[in-house]
């Protein structure tokens, strides 16, 4: 039986994730800061993963279920919209704890627990190989440092016989557009600096999370990687196609794009 550990596993991309994985014969180990499964193969652990202590007790907790994990895969995260001259830098710094650092945390503590062959799955963001654009820094940059620390971390595991590998991944349904669309809607009727451009900004946000895929689509694509025998360490799904024009444009030719569109 492979066990594989899920954080963020009762959002909507793990749930997803977890129907797929029992489906094909895998245990479950479901980290996150609410669970509420009675399915036998899946086995709840309470913890917020940006807390040494609570990461600390869940290791432990999984010690119970079982020694060895095929893979991690990290689904848990966190999206906010601001200027970077205007958000509070308590919410810039819990975009970091949860994207990016609770990662690391929980990969510190169990990696051990995977042998030979084992993975480490990273959803990071199609935005994670683009230059940040205005409004979406926090989030952009939050998924930029994941996707350059899983790197780092594959350069290092792979020592070790562990692979790394990223998911980017372009809009997904679930309750993360919803918020997406919340925190837009806040920064527009609350920016004092940008209402103007703010109001530009959102008619194309709108457009392109328009395109979205489901969970179900995404977690398929997770398992492909999964049971790669030879695993790359970067895929994408759902790239939009404006989002591929503005990373193929000159960082000059981004500066005047956005200063056009948004001014």
């Amino acid at each position: 039986m492979k066990y594989v550990l899920l954080s963020g596993a009762f959002g909507g991309m793990g749930r997803a994730m977890t129907s797929l994985l029992v489906s094909k014969g895998y245990c479950v180990i479901a980290l996150d800061r609410r669970c509420d499964s009675s399915n036998p193969s899946v086995f709840p652990v309470l913890c917020d993963i940006t807390d040494k202590n609570d990461v600390i007790k869940a290791r432990e907790k999984v010690l119970e279920y079982t020694s060895e994990l095929f893979a991690i895969i990290h689904f848990a995260g966190i999206y906010k919209l601001d200027s970077f001259v205007e958000a509070d830098h308590e919410k810039l710094e819990e975009v970091f704890r949860i994207n990016l650092l609770g990662a690391a945390l929980v990969n510190k503590h169990f990696f051990s627990l995977l042998g030979e062959g084992g993975r480490i799955i990273h959803v990071t963001s199609e935005l994670a190989v683009l230059d940040p654009m205005p409004f979406t820094g926090m989030y952009a940059v939050s998924k930029i440092a994941l996707d350059n620390y899983a790197f780092s971390l594959a350069m290092e595991l792979q020592l070790k016989g562990i692979g790394v590998s990223v998911i980017r991944a372009g809009a997904v349904s679930t309750s993360m557009i919803g918020a997406s669309t919340d925190e837009l809607e806040r920064f527009c009727s609350s920016t004092r600096l940008y209402s103007c451009n703010a109001k530009r900004f959102k008619a194309i946000v709108d457009s392109v999370e328009s395109k979205s895929i489901s969970a179900d689509r995404l977690a398929m694509k997770i398992y492909s990687v999964l049971t790669k025998r030879r695993p790359r360490f970067s895929y994408s799904i759902n790239r939009n196609p404006l989002l591929l024009l503005y990373g193929a444009l000159p960082k000059a030719l981004k500066f005047k794009a956005v200063k056009f569109i948004l001014r």
